[in-house]
């Protein structure tokens, strides 16, 4: 897979702050994984670790563009979540390592991915080394949901102007990563991004969700749960009702003219699933039966 197209634009501004020595020591790229906000981090942090970086980002060819590549540079430095959150252990093992010399003489790099995952221990001791990481040092601090970094991490660090894909840009990217002339950006908002949509793909996941949305839209018109909503299991109750709620969506978008009463109503049977959706993680055993024949129900008593 080439790099995403709406990436190139944040790689070319950082390449020239490279490129007139005007680079920061910390960057928080707020962009969520299924948008490309890994690659675009670890794609930074080799255009940091680049002796020939371009216009266009790094050179892949010189020596630490081949290590990073092999994922074995010395000086790049990476930080995931152990489990949940990013434990101050981590963290320490980490600014400890930036305070050595540089094996290959360039820079020392570090990547923190999904950051909003530090914890109050972890984000204090972070601290000090964001003010002061040493010459020579950048931090990277990806993260999915950025409003739940504390105000304390974020406010330390620099930000690059980041292009969310537009629904055009991402169906015509999709169409040429697929060689499909279909249209899967309605499944977005289930899915969360455009490389989530692959993944589905590759999974059949894709064919599941398409299933479920004419599976909703026959049992909201028929009053009576259709046969692929009768066999979900737990893992699927999400994206079940994920579906549901765009079908809903959809049937306000399309029907203007509808009654502001009833409207708000609909709408308020939209958010009813939504929130559903969220407290399944503490609901125990889930039955999707049940639920999804209630509010097939529910939604045909609004709608009479």
């Amino acid at each position: 897979m080439t790099l995403l197209p709406w990436l190139q634009h944040t790689i070319e501004t950082f390449s020239e702050q490279l490129k007139t020595g005007r680079v920061g020591h910390a960057y928080l790229i707020a962009m969520d994984v299924a948008y490309g906000g890994e690659a675009l981090t670890l794609e930074l942090a080799k255009a940091a670790l680049c002796k020939q970086v371009g216009v266009t980002g790094s050179c892949g060819f010189c020596k630490p563009c081949q290590l990073v590549e092999a994922n074995n540079h010395p000086d790049l430095y990476r930080v995931e979540a152990d489990g949940a959150q990013i434990k101050v252990d981590q963290i320490r093992a980490l600014c400890q390592k930036l305070t050595t010399t540089p094996q290959q003489g360039g820079r020392r790099v570090a990547v923190i991915l999904n950051s909003e995952r530090l914890n109050q221990a972890s984000a204090n001791a972070l601290l000090k080394t964001l003010e002061e990481p040493g010459k020579d040092t950048i931090l990277f601090l990806q993260a999915n949901s950025p409003t739940r970094l504390l105000p304390t991490i974020s406010s330390r660090c620099q930000r690059l102007h980041l292009e969310i894909p537009s629904k055009a840009v991402v169906k015509q990217w999709l169409q040429q990563e697929l060689a499909s002339n279909e249209d899967l950006t309605w499944c977005l908002p289930v899915v969360g991004g455009p490389l989530a949509i692959l993944s589905a793909v590759e999974s059949g996941r894709d064919k599941a969700l398409v299933a479920y949305r004419k599976g909703w839209i026959q049992s909201l018109s028929s009053g009576h749960l259709c046969d692929s909503l009768l066999n979900v299991n737990e893992k699927q109750v999400s994206d079940a009702l994920k579906v549901l709620y765009l079908v809903v969506h959809r049937i306000l978008v399309k029907k203007q003219e509808m009654d502001p009463m009833l409207r708000a109503k609909l709408a308020n049977f939209a958010a009813k699933v939504m929130l559903l959706e969220t407290r399944l993680s503490v609901m125990p055993n889930v039955n999707s039966l049940a639920l999804f024949e209630g509010l097939t129900i529910e939604y045909n008593q609004l709608m009479s």
